[in-house]
């Protein structure tokens, strides 16, 4: 019986049901999104963790992938990607492209050299303050690299968000592994102006392994396997060579197994990669359109005709690599003069065939710094854009002597490895441990100043050394030192690199830091039983590969004995209390207490109590002998470590960071811009809403569906209303406000209110009637099987379930709703379309729940219900003295369970009174008035297991 009435149900609720549970779960649900960007020269790739969606790549407005790094100004508006690439071709002045391999360098950095030869369009000055690239876009206007990243992360933190359906303020960034201190920092302060937390700058190259570990991890053992990533992008090359291994470690008291992976040696080249080919190939065919002598102009002296071939030089390098030979076409180069030629892969090489030669100089840095042979490599793998060209592919295979693996995702394997490392460090999402261990690719030092008896001697000490792993802790001592000095932290020896790469490193000193007050802290702590262990400076280098000064201090070492360790200094006041207390204490208080006779019980236990010494007497001698070598142990001299700070200051010798006032001002720039971008962005969807829906209403009103529903005076007022719009948006509206715009949206809206209410009222009301038959139906069907199932009760003297007042009161409700249901549908069809209909789907729905909540009602009355115990004959009379009434219950009544009804939960009131019983059915009833979500299954779980 309870089974085919919720399968009469089923089919009108069920739907509605599930879906308030899930909006109601997904309105609870708070979970926090983060996000990596893989931020590359030519390229960005944006990946997002979220609640139940475990890594996946944020698309653009393009629906890509990938964005291109590009920002572009023009009348007053900036774009980024690939419409700021568009602006780029016709005004390359505008559009900035490239900005990482400017970042945390001054002007004078060979790097920015190169950088304004290959675009010479560019107008760079140097920061006043800090000698960095600057960008003077007009007379007004200029933007440090800084800005210009920090406008990209900021789009990027857009993408993501989108993608998310959240806010997201979290995010792993990757970076160049060469990237030195200046760059680290640099970068982290773009992400701070655009409002970004950087939880790790993380190189790109430990992300492409951790990525490769993520999915291969049961693959790995206590044994090292070695394996070499190859990475050419477009304006540089790296060669890593990793190690994978399971390491024990232990936490919180557990000794645990985790695959792990460690960089073990790096090489790589700067200037090295597709971009450098691609200009190659540009100026290749600006010299062959020039050579055609088709007009007076040298295509090198002009900037748009300079552009539209780099683009052009970026296609059909990417078409070379999978086909021999292909078109390069411009149209209009310069002076409305096309331009057409044949391009081979062969002639391509032979442009580029001293860049192939040097594809091999990373893998053999890296194998050297590694300290491991070609033959202990397991497996090279390409990565990278750049690593498509076939020449690449060849000199690479050719040297390692290897098969190359092409198992990675050359463009995403970066950003998929942060993202992990995100959630990983995210407090909202829980991970399977991977443990990841950097190098040191650039050495650091300190250096100071020492008095021997030759004068003063410059002092060298190695603080990380080539390939030390990193996160990781050091301590320098100065141990002769007496008084106030200084020392310099600055990068160590970098043979293993090359003369070229040594200049792009920039200055070698980063920072002098001054320590004060080293004499008052000495003499603070002297004595016979204090031992110096020198000044110590502590240092460390973060995840991020920076390096800090985390404080100084002086250690020394003092001998005391147990005694002056645990002697605790007693105070007068405590001195005072305890004479006065022996003053109130006399001899005979204690023999009193030891005089006092004990009761008989007492003398038992005494007497065994002096057994038990008589016993211990023989070993008492010994015991003394041990507490006498306890005590001397204790009383032995022991050593305490004292540590008194030192104050320090650091000087920045290397590129200064933004200073606050700086910062603050970047932050002002960026936020003016975002404003100005949101103005825009809504200006245009105003204009585009007001547009659609003036041509959406006109075209409506065309159709015989929505004349029908109008009347001559509606559709009159709606058609003038909407041309009169349609001219001023030709004439005013593109320049119009965006409160303007919505304004006239608001009144077209309320004018076609009224008919669009009716059509979607004439258009729904089939299918609502048809729901409404579908309830009576099922109701119909539920009341017969329960007028059968009483029937059958009443016979066998068990009791039924359902009153008869129950039974006629659903029956009528049925046969009133049905009444009304023909009576509606009559006086509907007499109406014409134009006018407001009395049948609306309101009232249909109403219906529908009445009739669904009294059958509701009589389900569960059903599932609390058992069949009663056989009692005896007395208490039988009792209760039917008592009686019955309305929709209440006898006390003990037994109420027989559904054999279809298995599922229905079973709640025992055999043992309450009939009050209870009473107030149970009628509580049951008054709480179905009110419609009830039923619980999820499980509690949504705030961590993301990945």
């Amino acid at each position: 019986m309870a089974f085919t009435a919720r399968s009469a149900l089923r089919s009108s609720t069920y739907f509605i049901l599930c879906l308030i549970v899930v909006l109601n779960c997904i309105s609870q649900s708070h979970g926090v999104a983060v996000m990596s960007i893989d931020f590359g020269s030519e390229w960005m790739k944006i990946a997002i963790v979220s609640p139940g969606v475990p890594m996946e790549i944020a698309l653009n407005k393009e629906s890509k992938r990938k964005t291109p790094i590009a920002i572009a100004f023009r009348d007053g508006e900036r774009t980024f990607g690939e419409d700021a690439m568009a602006i780029g071709v016709r005004f390359p002045k505008n559009c900035f492209t490239y900005l990482l391999d400017l970042l945390g360098k001054k002007v004078d950095n060979p790097i920015v050299q190169l950088f304004k030869q290959r675009f010479p369009y560019y107008d760079i000055i140097p920061d006043p303050e800090r000698g960095t690239v600057v960008f003077q876009f007009d007379e007004l206007t200029k933007y440090s690299v800084e800005e210009l990243i920090a406008m990209m992360l900021t789009k990027a933190r857009e993408i993501a968000q989108n993608s998310a359906g959240q806010p997201i303020n979290e995010a792993v960034i990757t970076v160049p592994g060469f990237f030195n201190q200046a760059e680290r920092k640099a970068l982290i302060q773009s992400a701070e102006i655009a409002g970004i937390k950087v939880l790790q700058l993380i190189n790109d190259y430990t992300a492409v392994a951790l990525n490769y570990g993520i999915f291969r991890r049961k693959d790995f053992n206590e044994s090292v396997h070695y394996i070499m990533f190859y990475d050419m992008g477009a304006s540089s090359t790296t060669a890593t060579v990793v190690g994978y291994q399971l390491v024990k470690t232990k936490e919180k008291g557990f000794l645990e197994t985790h695959p792990q992976v460690s960089v073990l040696g790096v090489g790589y080249d700067r200037t090295l990669g597709g971009l450098e080919m691609q200009l190659r190939l540009r100026d290749y065919l600006g010299k062959k359109f020039n050579e055609m002598k088709k007009t007076d102009k040298n295509v090198f002296e002009n900037p748009r005709s300079l552009a539209k071939l780099f683009n052009e030089a970026g296609r059909v390098k990417n078409v070379l690599s999978a086909n021999v030979d292909h078109y390069a076409q411009v149209e209009g180069l310069i002076d409305e003069v096309d331009f057409k030629l044949q391009v081979t892969r062969e002639e391509f090489e032979n442009l580029c065939s001293d860049l192939f030669d040097r594809v091999k100089n990373p893998v053999e840095q890296a194998l050297k710094t590694s300290g491991l042979p070609i033959e202990s490599i397991n497996q090279v793998i390409l990565v990278g854009a750049g690593t498509r060209v076939p020449a690449v592919q060849d000199k690479l295979a050719s040297f390692v002597g290897l098969e190359l693996s092409k198992n990675l995702n050359t463009d995403e394997a970066a950003v998929f490895g942060a993202v992990y490392k995100a959630a990983d460090l995210s407090a909202g999402f829980k991970v399977k441990k991977f443990i990841t261990k950097d190098g040191v690719i650039f050495p650091i030092q300190v250096t100071f100043e020492r008095e021997v008896e030759s004068g003063m001697k410059l002092m060298k000490r190695t603080l990380f050394g080539l390939m030390n792993p990193y996160p990781q802790k050091k301590i320098l001592t100065f141990n002769k030192n007496l008084s106030d000095f200084e020392f310099y932290v600055r990068y160590g020896e970098l043979e293993h690199l090359n003369p070229k790469e040594i200049e792009a490193v920039g200055p070698q000193n980063l920072t002098r830091v001054s320590l004060s007050g080293v004499a008052d802290a000495l003499n603070k702590n002297q004595g016979p039983n204090i031992e110096s262990k020198g000044i110590k400076a502590h240092f460390h280098m973060d995840e991020s590969g920076l390096l800090n000064l985390v404080n100084v201090e002086l250690v020394v070492e003092k001998t005391m004995s147990d005694s002056d360790l645990n002697k605790p200094e007693e105070s007068p006041l405590s001195k005072l209390g305890s004479t006065i207390s022996k003053l109130f204490t006399g001899p005979e208080e204690t023999l009193k207490e030891n005089l006092e006779k004990p009761d008989d019980k007492d003398e038992k236990d005494s007497d065994k109590k002096d057994d038990k010494e008589k016993d211990s007497n023989k070993t008492r001698d010994e015991s003394e002998k041990d507490d006498k070598k306890t005590k001397d142990a204790d009383n032995k001299p022991k050593v305490v470590l004292l540590k008194e700070p030192i104050a320090s200051k650091e000087e920045i010798l290397n590129i200064p960071s933004l200073n606050d006032k700086q910062l603050t001002e970047s932050i002002n720039v960026i936020d003016k811009l975002n404003k100005n971008d949101e103005i825009k962005r809504r200006h245009e969807g105003a204009l585009n809403a007001l547009e659609s829906f003036v041509f959406e209403v006109k075209s409506k009103l065309e159709t015989d569906e929505y004349k029908a529903a109008a009347t001559a005076e509606e559709i009159k007022v709606i058609s003038f209303f909407c041309t009169q719009t349609a001219d001023w948006l030709d004439e005013e509206g593109f320049n119009a406000d965006a409160d303007v715009l919505e304004g006239k949206f608001e009144d077209l809206r309320k004018l076609t209110y009224q008919v669009w209410a009716r059509v979607k009222e004439h258009q729904e009301r089939p299918e609502a009637l048809a729901a409404l038959n579908s309830v009576i139906n099922g109701s119909t069907h539920f009341l017969m099987s329960i007028k059968n199932v009483t029937a059958q009760q009443t016979e066998s003297a068990e009791g039924s379930v359902f009153t008869k007042v129950e039974i006629d009161s659903l029956e009528k409700l049925i046969d009133e709703t049905k009444d009304w249901k023909e009576k509606a549908i009559s006086e509907q069809s007499t109406l014409p379309l134009f006018e407001t209909p009395k049948l609306t789907i309101k009232l249909i729905v109403e219906k529908m729940a009445t009739l669904e909540r009294e059958v509701k009602y009589l389900v569960n009355k059903a599932k609390i219900w058992k069949p009663k115990q056989q009692e005896d004959k007395t208490k039988e009379t009792v209760t039917n003295t008592t009686g019955t009434s309305g929709n209440e219950t006898d006390n003990g009544e037994n109420i027989i369970q559904p054999e279809d009804a298995k599922d229905i939960p079973i709640i025992d009131e055999s043992n309450k009174d009939s009050e209870k019983v009473k107030e149970s059915e009628t509580g049951t009833k008054k709480s179905d008035e009110t419609t009830t979500v039923p619980p999820a299954d499980k509690e949504e779980k705030v961590h993301t297991e990945l």
